[in-house]
């Protein structure tokens, strides 16, 4: 009797087996990116009306709106490198580096939304056109369209910025490494323009 109901069991599970997902498999290695311009370690930052500013996660197009690298292989026609994978959403990691590298090269106070109520601050936001590789050129990527409102004015600026890097092979670790050279380089562009005052 207690064979039969171990064998009905058994019988009923098997089925379900072939409907759950316990997860992918883990990808080899998680690609990232940082900021060539970082902040001093132990340096004070002081928020004033100046040098306040919150820089948002920027807007993103479906292709990169995952953690996949995109290649694009003609007008119409995307597709993604195998076994790339980064670490989290590229407009995360693009708005990190934009952070850090107006700290260390505008000496801006970047904020968080939510630590600017209440005190006067500029606001960068923007929209993260491409992050990825064009394959008729073998270069790496980064174009931002940035939305620029600084402290104490209504007025927006906007101002296109992009960057493109060759790139040594259409292969994980080289696009990554190329287009960390490439978000930095738009980076280092905004900063210098928040910095000029216009």
């Amino acid at each position: 009797m207690r064979f039969t109901r171990n064998l009905v069991l058994a019988a009923a599970i098997v089925p379900l087996a072939g409907c759950l997902s316990f997860g992918g498999k883990p990808p080899k290695q998680l690609l990232t990116i940082a900021s060539t311009a970082q902040p001093q370690p132990g340096a004070a930052q002081i928020a004033s009306a100046t040098r306040a500013i919150v820089v948002q996660v920027p807007a993103v197009p479906q292709t990169i709106a995952n953690t996949r690298i995109p290649v694009q292989q003609s007008d119409v026609a995307v597709a993604y490198i195998k076994d790339a994978q980064w670490s989290e959403p590229p407009a995360r990691l693009f708005a990190r580096v934009l952070g850090d590298t107006l700290t260390a090269r505008a000496g801006m106070v970047v904020l968080a939304p939510a630590q600017s109520f209440g005190a006067p601050s500029a606001d960068l936001s923007g929209d993260l056109r491409s992050f990825g590789v064009d394959a008729s050129q073998r270069q790496a990527v980064v174009i931002y369209d940035a939305s620029l409102t600084r402290a104490g004015q209504s007025a927006i600026e906007k101002r296109r910025f992009e960057a493109r890097v060759p790139v040594a092979a259409i292969e994980p670790t080289a696009a990554a490494e190329a287009l960390g050279r490439a978000a930095n380089d738009v980076a280092g562009q905004v900063a210098d323009w928040v910095r000029s005052g216009g």
